[in-house]
This record gives structure tokens, sequence and C-alpha cells, in this order.
């Protein structure tokens, strides 16, 4: 990890792995979200994070090298609105951890829109017993 007054910003894959490594190492050690990764993630947390380094590699990178649709396979999960702020608030804990920068905000911005996204969403098809198109 940089220094504190060394930090860049997100510019290669090399650092989209960085955050992506960091965070989900964040997320498999906390009470809250632990459980319900693991239960649905299971022994293939190699794939998952390399479809996560693709994702967010097209997103910050606009290095297209991800597809599909990300909402649908959440739609099912146990989660709530503070599933979404502890996931948030260690997304920008990592972000500001590591890098810094026009990236760095943009990946905070889309972090955030997706999770508020996320939640409508879920909130939307459980309330109204509906299953998305895949």
């Amino acid at each position: 990890m940089a220094s504190d007054t060394m930090k860049s910003d997100i510019l290669s894959l090399k650092e989209v792995k960085i955050l992506v490594d960091s965070f989900y190492g964040k997320v498999r050690k906390d009470e809250l979200l632990k459980d319900i990764f693991d239960n649905v993630i299971q022994d293939r947390w190699e794939a998952h994070l390399d479809k996560m380094y693709r994702f967010w590699q097209t997103v910050l990178l606009e290095e297209h090298t991800y597809s599909g649709t990300p909402f649908t396979p959440h739609v099912k999960l146990p989660v709530e609105k503070k599933h979404f702020d502890r996931w948030i608030a260690l997304f920008f804990e990592t972000v500001n951890e590591h890098f810094e920068g026009e990236k760095a905000e943009k990946a905070k911005w889309q972090g955030e829109r997706m999770a508020e996204m996320f939640l409508i969403k879920i909130e939307y098809y459980r309330e109204n017993n509906l299953t998305p198109l895949a």
C-alpha cells in the first residue's frame, strides 16, 4: 500500500485488483456481510474476484472486459439497507486507504449509485413478488 502522501489514482488493472482484493478482504471479515457473500459464493471466490476485476476495469478504465447483468445475481439476496450502508462504508474506506484522484472519486460515486439502485430494485422485486428477466 502506498503511504498517505504517495497515493495514486486507479490507472490500470493493477490498481483495480488492489481495490477489489482489499475491499473483498474486508467484506469477508465483516460480521454483517461475510455470511451473505460466503453463502452465495462458497468456494468460487477466485471466479467472483475475476468478474469484479473485469467489472471495475470496464467502469473505471473504460477497457470493456466485462459483460453481463450485474443486478440479476443480487435480487434474491437476504439484504436490506443496513447491508448496503455497510458495503458502501467499506468500499469508501478501501478506496480512501489506497487511492486518490479522479478515478478514485469515480469509483466511490459509481459504488454509491450502484448500492442505491440495487437496494431500490431488490425492494421493488421483493415487495411485488417478481423476478427480473435475466
